[in-house]
């Protein structure tokens, strides 16, 4: 079976079988036993806003200015969300990084992203627009700060409580 994603309008290809009408999942009478591509869940663990941000990120790389700014502000609402809420993005990141909450590195990446979104949100004359490649390795990025920040830790903790 072959349809086309209601969000993005890329094409869908599922693997199917009949199935009665009295079974629950099902497509067009068909049960799907499995997707192409396979959708994208985030960790439940993620605060509210870093979730909502960075999943309208993913579901938007086909518009890649939109998507590198909302990567932006799903790293905002991350350090936000970890007690970084004076000044600027530029000035969390830099507190961020100070006080050990970022590696000098993970600081670099996320000043690449929010300087990414500074210029599509200025519509800087002087830079071209973003890629699809562009959009996507902003997204990466996001999605491993989230999971170094919020699910890692959560993990330790469960792990930790398990062998108490």
């Amino acid at each position: 079976m072959m349809d086309k994603c209601r969000e993005c309008g890329a094409y869908i290809f599922a693997e199917d079988v009949e199935v009665s009408l009295l079974q629950r999942e099902k497509v067009n009478g068909k049960e799907v036993i499995e997707t192409f591509p396979k959708p994208e869940t985030l960790d439940s663990n993620l605060p509210t806003k870093v979730k909502t941000f960075l999943q309208q990120a993913m579901d938007s790389v086909f518009a890649p200015a939109g998507s590198v700014m909302l990567c932006a502000s799903s790293v905002d609402a991350m350090l936000k969300d970890k007690g970084y809420n004076e000044g600027s993005l530029y000035k969390r990141i830099e507190e961020a990084i100070a006080k050990g909450l970022l590696t000098k590195e993970m600081g670099t990446w996320a000043h690449q992203v929010r300087l990414d979104a500074n210029d599509q949100r200025h519509a800087d004359e002087n830079v071209d627009l973003p890629s699809v490649e562009n959009a996507i390795q902003a997204v990466e990025f996001t999605k491993t700060l989230a999971e170094f920040l919020f699910v890692l830790p959560s993990k330790v903790s469960r792990g930790i409580t398990a062998t108490q």
